[in-house]
């Protein structure tokens, strides 16, 4: 259901060259003022120690497939402690935001039309996203730099069918950048062209009628590349202060518990068999990141560094190299003798998906076409096809879909405050 951008993507991960001092585990951090207590680096051991007992990771991990059970275990800590910020957040408006949610027996799989809202931080909309977001089984990331994110609600009864957000890719990734052909030098010029999936899935009851893969496919709607485009189409670079012209070229997402059954196989054609929508499987992340490192203790880490005098404490200007919470995080665990690389290899190996949004994307990517050639079809376009594709056909093979009841959620919500 969400692509893991609050974890890892590879081993060396940069930000590209697009929005300065944001990160994807939180909110871009301020200067360290001096004059805070110094750190107790005994007590801090202990606290790693005990905190990567707690959630499974030994900081021996380094190889071997991990269940989705377990991979959701490895999260709980995080998911707990992001639940219970959304929830003071939202106060009263959970309720509210339950009715959101379809019982069974409002959805109709042959009159489902998706129609997709554009998500605005500070209104309903962003509250209705959050509140989705309880929904799901591991930490959502918040995204960061460029976004687009959207409700998708189903015009037949109003309902809510899922959510999907996209934000600014890592610089470096390595199985997008093997598939499209670049090196750095191209990154750098054309990554201004493609964007990240953070959040992707469908709500019950829609999730039990394949929905996540409807939703998913909405990515390449026209209307997405429209307003990619009016929003970001003629804005400058951060470093290279040039206005690029950019256009969606290419979508990356990564499965949240290893395989995924969503992203698995997602194609549509029409009846010309003409490719519509596909998301390419391109490999497996190696298992190695930094959302096993909770807030508290990046702080305490990056207080060590402060301390020491060391230049990544405040290093996390933009275009400063590799992924600045992954430096701060491995010097940190160094300066207090632990291993690093042990403690940072977390072992979820996730896949890497791309999904080409014209039909000469890598060619465009690589500088071989100077433009782009699209054949976009629209939200309603799309949906009728991932209707008949998916949706009907799931329906009949399994109508106990019609069963959900949305107190479920509201008793489920309960337990888990």
């Amino acid at each position: 259901m969400v692509s893991p951008q609050t974890a890892d993507t590879n081993t060396e991960v940069e930000l590209s060259d697009l929005k300065p001092s944001a990160h994807r585990n939180g909110a871009s951090p301020d200067e360290i003022e001096d004059g805070i207590e110094c750190v107790d680096r005994d007590n801090l051991r202990k606290d790693i120690h005990a905190h990567l007992s707690a959630i499974g990771l030994n900081g021996s991990r380094s190889s071997g497939a991990l269940t989705k059970d377990a991979i959701r275990h490895i999260h709980h800590l995080h998911r707990e402690a992001a639940h219970k910020r959304i929830r003071r957040a939202l106060g009263n408006k959970l309720e509210l935001f339950i009715e959101e949610i379809a019982n069974g027996d409002e959805v109709d799989p042959e009159k489902i039309r998706p129609e997709l809202i554009e998500v605005k931080s500070g209104t309903r909309t962003g509250d209705l996203f959050r509140f989705a977001t309880l929904l799901w089984s591991i930490p959502v990331s918040q995204g960061y730099g460029r976004r687009l994110r959207y409700l998708v609600v189903d015009q037949s009864n109003g309902k809510l069918i899922g959510l999907f957000a996209l934000g600014d890719p890592v610089f470096n990734l390595r199985d997008r950048d093997t598939w499209i052909g670049w090196d750095q030098s191209d990154r750098r010029e054309k990554l201004v062209n493609v964007m990240d999936a953070y959040v992707v899935g469908a709500v019950p009851p829609y999730s039990n009628l394949l929905g996540g893969k409807l939703v998913a496919s909405l990515i390449a709607s026209k209307e997405v590349a429209h307003k990619f485009e009016e929003r970001y189409g003629n804005k400058p670079g951060i470093i290279s202060r040039k206005r690029k012209a950019a256009q969606l070229a290419l979508v990356t997402v990564t499965s949240a518990l290893g395989r995924s059954s969503l992203y698995n196989r997602l194609k549509l054609t029409d009846s010309d068999k003409t490719v519509v929508v596909h998301l390419q499987r391109l490999g497996t992340t190696i298992g190695y990141g930094h959302f096993q490192i909770t807030n508290d203790i990046f702080s305490e880490l990056r207080q060590i560094l402060h301390e020491d005098g060391h230049r990544y404490a405040n290093g996390h200007q933009f275009g400063s190299g590799p992924n600045w919470r992954i430096r701060v995080a491995r010097e940190g665990l160094r300066t207090l003798g632990l291993d690093s690389d042990a403690i940072l290899r977390h072992g979820i190996k996730r896949e890497v998906y791309a999904m080409p949004i014209a039909r000469n994307s890598r060619e465009f990517l690589m500088d071989r076409d100077d433009e782009l050639v699209f054949n976009h079809r629209t939200v309603e376009e799309i949906s009728k096809l991932a209707r008949d594709r998916w949706v009907v056909p799931r329906s009949e093979r399994r109508p106990e879909y019609c069963e959900f009841d949305r107190d479920e959620l509201r008793d489920k919500l309960t337990l888990d405050h």
